[in-house]
């Protein structure tokens, strides 16, 4: 395996000689087999080959004993190459060089798990109320998306009583709630706040029933007011779309990827989730319809196939799609050759419009999913019809859009205004 990428005699025998020559080529075969590129495993050997020779000189004499020379091995790396750099950049350049070792020791050394991001596997408050995100997920059928918001939000009021010297649930009471969300409120936006009100309310609630509080303290959990149809879309010109579309490097993989996926998010306003779900079999070619499966109001939508989306979705599908078994339409072009996630997708939309220097408040998928909507408001389209185009489960998600008449505002916002007389 060596040899394909390393193409001196010499080059392939000092590596298969170092003390972690063996476990380097079965890495090398491991990566090869997910995909990464040959440059990328270039890279990586020299380092990895490094690393075994400085733990060997420590005194390592088993695989056991790598993960505790790692820091020492990227302190000694850093050191010899300090030239200057700022504490922000020594700290990049030190993942960069644990990283390729961590992997490895991942690979070839069971059990081990490395700093990497920091992950919470525990969820919050697991002793007290240990079925609480089981109620969630199989009695109120919350998805998984919603559910991480719930544990995000209780571990910020876990942290707040631990810092408050709360030891058990059974010690709540109104005020320690009111201090919490006070406290909180400095730091979160309001809709964060509205967040974390109504996932006590919920957990609140559930620790009454379960006896697990002796008192109902859900009513005691009042959210920040917000007032309906109080905000504007955040939807852009159709002339900002196709800015945005022309900085779209179509000669590139990532680019016939991505522009496929611009063109499905703006012309038929999908979510995030709804595009990174799509796979080959919702695509039917002979009656050129598109099927858009288990949307957020609980059904399906079949739209009619797009000339323009078609076209880039067959660019992509021929000539940059990785070849795979799975029947995700969207991968990651770099390896591993994972399919893309809704936050991938949503974070290509962000990379797009801040190119193309389009300024809009939290721009992301959900931008022209509103600018979709807008266009059909526009175009003077009942709304139950545009609601049903979107999949918008209540009604009340589609008026806030009436609001905003564009084009009319601006003739009057122009003009002397005679003619309204």
């Amino acid at each position: 395996m060596l040899e394909q990428y390393f193409f001196k005699p010499d080059t392939v025998d000092r590596i298969r000689e170092g003390w972690l020559g063996e476990q380097i080529e079965e890495y090398v075969g491991w990566l090869a087999e997910r995909g990464y590129g040959a440059r990328n495993i270039r890279s990586r050997v020299p380092l990895l080959r490094q690393f075994g020779e400085f733990a060997q000189a420590r005194g390592a004499k088993h695989l056991e004993d790598l993960p505790g020379h790692i820091e020492p091995f990227v302190s000694h790396w850093l050191e010899e190459r300090d030239n200057g750099r700022s504490a922000e950049r020594t700290r990049q350049f030190a993942n960069e060089i644990r990283g390729p070792i961590e992997h490895l020791l991942t690979v070839v050394l069971p059990g081990f798990i490395g700093r990497g991001r920091s992950r919470i596997t525990q969820d919050p408050f697991v002793e007290e109320t240990p079925g609480f995100f089981a109620y969630l997920r199989e009695e109120r059928g919350l998805r998984e998306t919603s559910i991480l918001h719930y544990g995000h939000y209780l571990r910020l009021f876990e942290a707040y009583l631990a810092r408050v010297g709360v030891r058990t649930l059974g010690e709540l009471s109104p005020p320690v709630l009111s201090a919490c969300v006070k406290e909180s409120s400095r730091r979160l936006s309001q809709s964060s706040i509205t967040g974390l009100c109504c996932s006590l309310r919920v957990f609140l609630r559930y620790m009454r029933r379960e006896g697990l509080i002796s008192r109902d303290l859900a009513g005691t959990m009042e959210a920040p007011k917000k007032y309906r149809l109080s905000r504007i879309p955040r939807c852009i010109s159709w002339d900002e779309v196709r800015r945005m579309l022309e900085v779209v490097d179509r000669r590139t993989a990532v680019g016939k990827r991505d522009y496929a996926i611009l063109l499905l998010l703006v012309t038929y306003g999908l979510r995030a989730r709804e595009v990174a779900a799509l796979t080959l079999d919702d695509i039917d070619w002979e009656r050129e319809r598109l099927l858009v499966p288990e949307r957020k109001a609980g059904h399906c939508t079949a739209y009619p196939l797009s000339a323009v989306v078609g076209e880039a979705l067959l660019d992509y599908i021929k000539n940059a799609r990785p070849e795979t078994v799975e029947r995700q339409i969207f991968f990651r072009v770099m390896a591993p050759r994972k399919p893309l996630t809704q936050n991938a997708v949503g974070n290509r939309a962000t990379h797009y419009l801040r190119k193309a220097g389009v300024q809009v408040q939290r721009p992301g998928s959900h931008t022209l999913r509103h600018t979709c909507v807008q266009r059909l408001i526009d175009a003077e389209f009942p709304l139950k019809a545009i609601g049903d185009y979107v999949g918008h489960r209540s009604p009340s998600s589609t008026e806030v859009y009436s609001k905003v008449a564009v084009e009319t505002l601006r003739e009057v916002a122009m003009g002397d205004g005679e003619e309204l007389i």
